[in-house]
């Protein structure tokens, strides 16, 4: 039974990966003969400059206030190459993650298997990590906490490294890729491994507090909220986990019709849980329970969601923006733009920052979903 479950699993973690090859999210970066691959990074701000990965493999840093860009500085290599053996076609790196910002240092990974720490403005980097040679493929983004730098990788290592210089100070082996970002809380560091399991480790040493098995790969982020882990697996379910001892909380009884590979929200003790179905999953943050039916979509959801005030907003694959009141837990739509969205969302100030499939950057009002600039990265 055991070899029949992992067969199954990998058909489908196949099978998904095709789709969004053909989708054009190009996981393996691999396209045709002059053209780039694309990433799904979402933005960070600070100090009102928005910083992420454009769908041409380029850091981009762009004034909020005058809507313009500032300053951007691609991520190169001569070892690009794509996945299934496909031929290089382009120096430029697909970034998936999105970077994170530290005193005067902005962190970056790439799909080539590197992590950059840039000064803004400057187009050289501080440091690169490694500094020769590359590791796998990077898809989940990079924090920052405690003077290092946390990030996993698809060879299924979490590494931690000196923020000021890039040397490694620790490193953990999981059993599979990881396509997770970590987060923290507190000294404890929270990442999850497509071996079904999520790991807390020691942010000092890495050394492992527990883990925790689900019942199927883990591709999504953790959230962390009154001392409890909530995250979502490929088996279709949504778990509670207790973060000191790894015990489980609850798993949601209702599986879903797809996987949960969106970080979620919570407000007002309650979840708020996108789905590749398409669906909102609504519980109760104490015990799972279903607070109402979850809201349809239709389209699949793959960007995480924001919370502004008392408002979840959350897109669809489809390009739809939706506003949920958690006041009474109804859905309106905001905005159509028009374009895919697989980039997580990022609000700052009442202005949610959407990052689309074709390259442009959208900034709405959160409240009436107007909008306010929109900018191309891709000239």
């Amino acid at each position: 039974m055991e070899f029949r479950s992992n067969k199954v699993l990998l058909v489908k973690v196949l099978l998904f990966l095709v789709i969004l090859m053909v989708s054009g999210l190009g996981v393996f970066g691999c396209v045709g003969r002059g053209s780039i691959p694309k990433g799904w990074s979402g933005g960070v701000v600070a100090e009102d400059t928005l910083f992420l990965g454009s769908m041409k493999g380029k850091l981009v840093a762009i004034d909020i206030l005058s809507h313009t860009r500032l300053w951007e500085v691609p991520l190169e290599t001569s070892e690009q190459a794509g996945g299934f053996g496909c031929a290089p076609a382009s120096t430029a790196v697909a970034i998936y993650g999105s970077p994170a910002v530290a005193e005067e240092l902005v962190y970056v990974s790439g799909y080539n298997g590197k992590i950059y720490a840039f000064s803004v403005g400057k187009d050289e980097p501080r440091w690169v990590y490694p500094r020769e040679d590359n590791l796998q493929p990077i898809v989940g983004g990079a924090i920052v906490a405690q003077g290092k730098v946390y990030m996993g990788c698809s060879d299924g290592k979490v590494y931690a490294l000196d923020a000021a210089d890039g040397y490694k100070q620790w490193e953990f082996q999981t059993g599979d890729k990881i396509w997770s970002t970590p987060v923290i809380d507190g000294d404890t560091l929270f990442i999850a491994s497509f071996d079904k399991k999520l790991y807390a480790l020691d942010a000092t040493n890495g050394s492992k507090k527990w883990e925790f098995e689900t019942g199927g790969a883990i591709a999504s982020t953790p959230f962390v909220y009154n001392n409890t882990i909530y995250i979502g697996s490929f088996d279709r379910h949504l778990y509670a986990v207790n973060a000191t001892d790894g015990s489980l909380v609850w798993k949601l009884e209702v599986k879903a019709d797809k996987w949960f590979w969106t970080k979620p929200v919570i407000c007002n003790n309650t979840i708020y849980a996108g789905n590749l179905d398409g669906k909102v999953y609504i519980l109760n943050a104490e015990t799972g329970d279903e607070v109402v039916d979850a809201i349809d979509l239709v389209s699949p959801i793959s960007s995480s969601p924001v919370l502004v005030d008392d408002s979840v907003i959350i897109a669809s694959e489809e390009g739809r923006v939706w506003t949920i009141d958690t006041s009474n837990n109804q859905e309106s739509e905001l905005i159509n733009l028009g374009q895919k969205i697989y980039a997580p969302l990022y609000a700052s100030d009442g202005v949610v920052y959407i990052h689309t499939s074709e390259g442009s950057l959208h900034a709405l009002n959160a409240q009436s979903g107007s909008k306010l600039w929109s900018l191309s990265l891709s000239s």
